[in-house]
């Protein structure tokens, strides 16, 4: 039986926030215990299926692209030596391989999302208006289309079960300031960029991700959340790539094409998941954690 943990009960601490995905403790006024459960969500809403072994995944894969762009950008990660956790050995076991210890930021409150193909909620922005985000694109798009250039395009941070919108630049300097801002903007294309360049090393199109960001004490800027795994990105196989259809990929949209197949409306309650869609699910976010870490 594989490992599933759909949530964590660590009761040597105090559980502060509990997300789509993540279980957040407190560990002392400087850190956090972040862990990622094997719960999943699709447009916002948590599924009551769980992925098993997806929060192991995840955790590995945003710590190997942690790592590889600390010489862009802080991370959340902390360096706390694990040894010093009050927890008990109980409680370690059913969180072994999920979780780190963070920085205690605060959250910066938007989405950084980039952009290298027409798809999602950008695909139909542009059905609609012809931009995404009021960026205006070239007419005669098909979906899956590549972009002319790399776009950012924001999205507000809403709050558990409600949806994100996605908003101009304009409207993020109002919300972020200025400064703040741009710099989200600078890293964040760049981290897209360089990326995109060791995934196609292994033959997987980056299409599109998104970032979070928050604030330490002092105010520096520094990544956090996750980075770049199966559910805050769109990997697509380079092979079966083509233009006008969604293609197959090593994320969950597998999971959004299933419920809106079931004609699902985006409402309680939300769907059980298959075994076969559960399986398969799991298959694509091990061969993504394969190709990248080996």
């Amino acid at each position: 039986m594989k490992n599933i943990l759909h949530t964590s009960n660590i009761k040597s601490l105090k559980k502060i926030y509990q997300g789509k995905v993540r279980d957040v403790y407190e560990v002392d006024h400087d850190h956090l215990l972040i862990i990622s459960t094997d719960r999943v969500s699709v447009f916002d809403i948590i599924l009551p299926t769980p992925i098993p072994e997806k929060g192991i995944i995840l955790n590995n894969v945003s710590n190997f692209w942690f790592k590889k762009f600390n010489n862009i950008i802080n991370n959340h990660l902390s360096g706390f030596d694990v040894s010093k956790l009050k927890i008990s050995d109980e409680e370690y076991n059913e969180i072994e391989g999920r979780f780190v210890i963070a920085k205690k930021l605060k959250p910066v409150p938007i989405e950084s999302i980039v952009r290298n193909y027409l798809i999602g909620s950008g695909y139909s922005d542009y059905i609609t208006t012809g931009k995404i985000c009021g960026i205006d694109l070239p007419e005669n798009l098909k979906m899956a289309s590549k972009l002319p250039n790399l776009i950012f395009t924001p999205s507000s941070k809403a709050a558990l079960g409600d949806h994100d919108v996605n908003i101009s630049f304009e409207e993020m300097r109002e919300i972020v300031g200025d400064q703040n801002s741009s710099l989200i903007k600078e890293v964040s294309l760049k981290i897209f960029d360089e990326a995109s360049k060791i995934l196609e090393s292994k033959n997987i199109i980056l299409a599109d991700t998104k970032f979070e960001f928050g604030t330490s004490a002092d105010g520096e800027l520094t990544i956090m959340d996750e980075i770049l795994t199966s559910d805050s990105s769109r990997f697509w196989l380079s092979d079966s790539y083509e233009e006008g259809i969604s293609p197959v990929s090593l994320d969950k949209q597998f999971i959004r094409d299933y419920v809106k197949s079931i004609s699902w409306n985006d409402t309680m309650p939300a769907p059980e998941l298959p075994d076969y869609i559960v399986e398969k699910t799991f298959e694509k976010y091990k061969d993504l954690n394969r190709m990248l870490t080996g």
